[in-house]
């Protein structure tokens, strides 16, 4: 976890004269996030994956959980999945372990959450696992578990076609929030990936400001609310 301080400036307006005050409190705390590696959403029966607990000051004391269409909040190394390897759980896929993870601490918070697919079928669609930006690039492959990855490939959001590539990548530059939806892929003679959703975020931050106010002839109307970071 980490703490940033913000020293947030809140002027008023009195009958007489300014005052200025300075209150600086605002605390951002981040839990733990879950990574994977190799980062994508989608894998072949067989592949290996690795998804860690990853924390600012430590990793120690995050469970890596999952559930699954036949079981529920299931723990790795102890409810038959995964390696515990630290603060990493290291899998050998089959499509019985598709389904959602996190990453729970003792305390009752958790991670982000991951939704993994495991396909038993011939194409899968290589895409961000994690939230990406607003603005950034964003590159999706369409991928046959026998054969070269550069065929050409069809792409598909929400089910409608919106590109034909001669060499099985597609590239959404600077995506934005129209950019999320289900993605999917298709390659011509080996068949249709599973769907996978997209998630688009923006660099957004909620603060708080308090104005302590020793004079009692300040008015109601706050001037103005800045941050310095």
């Amino acid at each position: 976890m980490f703490q940033n301080q913000v020293k947030h400036a809140c002027q008023t307006k009195a009958t007489k004269q300014q005052f200025f005050f300075f209150f600086f409190f605002f605390i951002v705390t981040l839990t733990a996030r879950l990574t994977v590696s190799p980062s994508s959403s989608q894998f072949f029966e067989g592949d290996f994956v690795s998804l860690s607990c990853e924390e600012d000051d430590s990793s120690a004391g995050w469970t890596l959980r999952r559930n699954t269409s036949k079981q529920q909040r299931t723990q790795c190394g102890t409810d038959g999945f995964g390696q515990p390897a630290g603060s990493s759980c290291k899998i050998t896929l089959f499509p019985s372990d598709s389904g959602v993870y996190w990453c729970e601490s003792r305390e009752g918070p958790i991670s982000n959450m991951v939704n993994l697919t495991v396909t038993g079928g011939s194409v899968i669609l290589q895409s961000p696992v994690l939230p990406v930006m607003e603005g950034d690039d964003v590159t999706l492959l369409c991928k046959t578990k026998t054969t070269p990855s550069n065929l050409p490939a069809a792409f598909y959001k929400d089910g409608s076609l919106i590109r034909k590539q001669p060499t099985g990548h597609m590239t959404i530059q600077h995506v934005s929030r129209s950019d999320e939806g289900l993605y999917k892929c298709d390659i011509s003679g080996h068949g249709e990936s599973p769907s996978s959703w997209i998630t688009v975020t923006g660099d957004t931050l909620t603060c708080l400001c308090f104005c302590s106010f020793q004079h009692s002839q300040c008015d109601d109307n706050l001037m103005t609310v800045f941050a310095l970071f």
